[in-house]
């Protein structure tokens, strides 16, 4: 079973808002999950990303793989030095 982080879309029509979960790669982008790490709101002015840092990197030790969504997203809320 090959395990994704990746985002389900929520929200209505041209108000979308996303939930960043995990989830079998064969399932359906809104269908089942196994575990909510987090929101997207795109239309907010700083992204609105909320994202379970703990438990995101507990999924990715157990060999998930994040989208290239995320792993953008991740990079744009990494500090910059």
């Amino acid at each position: 079973m090959a395990v994704h982080i990746r985002l389900a879309r929520y929200g209505t029509k041209k108000a979308p808002f996303y939930r960043i979960v995990v989830t079998d790669q064969r399932n359906a982008r809104d269908g089942r999950f196994i575990e909510n790490l987090g929101t997207f709101d795109p239309r907010t002015e700083k992204g609105g990303f909320v994202c379970d840092g703990q438990r995101l990197d507990y999924w990715v030790s157990q060999g998930a793989l994040p989208s290239a969504t995320i792993q953008k997203l991740l990079k744009a809320q990494a500090p910059k030095a």
